[in-house]
């Protein structure tokens, strides 16, 4: 099948690729533009973009795809369908009306659940254990469009954003194919959304990962495993930036109030809200290295109810 390809991130490379593999045409591939990068803000190529030049493919850059130009570029391919995994911009009406097939999405959440821009890190901040993908037909709403098929998958308890991100990728690039093939064969017919069930994935702030220490310590935790690699969870100590990159659940009871250290021998725990408590497994403060708890309770030697979390003057 003809189609034309519209994403970013790493999460749309799997989908390329199966794409290519399975013998489509792929006419276009469009991603976003080089962008600085790093701390010596080097122009960057997408992943997208790397992965499409690897294939031989033909790459297109716009600024904005609602341009005229682009709108005509596009019409020109004659895809039969076009298919958009993270593109980065919202696809205008005059380019969803032009492929007779329309617009497939792959979206990382079992929708109406989790519209948005950040559907992996909020369903395990939010303690969910299933998820799933969804391929959808674009329409002019933000993840609204008429559901095509989903599939689901488990979230361990202790699963991160960055170990569920490509497992579900390769999931959607095989149900990617499946619909394709459905819809050419006329077996599918979209089914719309509920959207009075419909929750929403907002894009994601740097202080999104704040941590409240009055919240239980699983809600903690859900945070410190979702919202990698950003914004992270993050907390002050002694005034300074700590990034708190992995935590544990602990058997351990009201031991202090929320955000009070509690240095017990090799282990570094945190009182939290509900009388909850967490291990921090991994930390690191501002310019240093990231270490584990036990090093960072040897290199600091915090004292029994020192405080997380307080500004300073």
């Amino acid at each position: 099948m003809r189609l034309v390809f519209l994403g970013t991130p790493e999460f749309a490379v799997p989908t390329l690729e199966a794409l290519v593999a399975a013998g489509h045409d792929v006419a276009a591939v469009l991603t976003q533009p080089d962008r600085p990068k790093g701390r010596g803000q080097q122009m960057a190529a997408s992943r997208v973009k790397e992965a499409a030049l690897r294939l031989g493919l033909t790459v297109h850059q716009p600024e904005r795809i609602r341009r005229p130009e682009v709108v005509q570029l596009l019409r020109g391919f004659e895809a039969k369908a076009m298919v958009v995994v993270g593109y980065g911009q919202i696809i205008p009406q005059s380019i969803i009306d032009l492929p007779p097939l329309g617009i497939l999405n792959v979206h990382a959440s079992l929708l109406p659940k989790y519209r948005g821009a950040a559907p992996i890190q909020w369903a395990i901040a939010n303690g969910e254990t299933v998820t799933g993908v969804t391929i959808m037909k674009i329409d002019a709403g933000l993840d609204t469009g008429d559901i095509l098929l989903q599939a689901e998958t488990p979230i361990g308890p202790d699963e991160t954003s960055l170990d569920l991100s490509p497992r579900l990728a390769h999931l959607g690039s095989r149900l990617l194919l499946e619909a394709l093939e459905g819809l050419e064969a006329g077996r599918i017919q979209p089914i719309p959304q509920n959207h009075e069930e419909a929750t929403l994935a907002p894009i994601l702030k740097k202080e999104d990962g704040r941590i409240d220490w009055n919240l239980p310590a699983a809600a903690i935790h859900n945070r410190v495993r979702g919202f990698l690699p950003w914004p992270g969870s993050w907390t002050t100590f002694r005034g300074q930036h700590l990034q708190v990159w992995r935590t544990r659940r602990v058997e351990e009871r009201s031991i202090g109030a929320p955000g009070t250290l509690h240095p017990q021998k090799r282990r570094l725990l945190v009182a939290c809200g509900q009388g909850s408590a967490l291990e921090l497994l991994e930390v690191q403060l501002e310019g240093r290295k990231r270490v584990t708890g036990e090093a960072f309770l040897n290199g600091q030697r915090p004292e029994t109810n020192e405080r997380l979390g307080e500004e300073t003057a």
